[in-house]
């Protein structure tokens, strides 16, 4: 079943609710990423992320900052632990908000398969989208 594309600006919400939002600019693009990183941060087999500019994402004030290293930086909620989103050097102008806590997921299905060469090997997604080694950093800045 295809996903309704997405009208208006996109809400979500961490688990508990401490943190809500709304973004008035729709995803430049949304990405499954198959990392080791990612995996660890959301708990699951495989990450589905919604990549924003910058300038779009205002809530990360009001959520709890780390500073992985110069080149990775993320924000979760400081109460329930959700994760809220994800910067990376090497696509800086973007900020990445997991496609779970955003209201409209269904709506905002994945293009690509970043990291496709760390993919668990009993995890099996039937698509035919691009499967990247590595970062995609080409195909999610485009």
């Amino acid at each position: 079943m295809a996903s309704k594309p997405h009208t208006g600006p996109l809400t979500g919400r961490c688990y508990c609710g401490a943190i809500g939002f709304e973004i008035d600019a729709a995803p430049q693009t949304a990405a499954y990423c198959h990392c080791t990183d990612c995996r660890r941060l959301t708990g699951a087999p495989v990450a589905a992320f919604a990549a924003f500019a910058a300038a779009d994402v205002t809530y990360l004030d009001a959520a709890t900052h780390l500073k992985m290293s110069d080149d990775v930086e993320r924000w979760h909620c400081g109460r329930c632990g959700s994760a809220l989103a994800s910067w990376f050097s090497y696509l800086p102008d973007q900020i990445y908000v997991p496609l779970g806590v955003l209201d409209a997921a269904g709506s905002l299905a994945p293009t690509v398969h970043c990291h496709a060469d760390s993919a668990l090997p009993w995890l099996h997604i039937a698509d035919d989208l691009p499967r990247v080694m590595g970062s995609a950093r080409e195909v999610l800045h485009s």
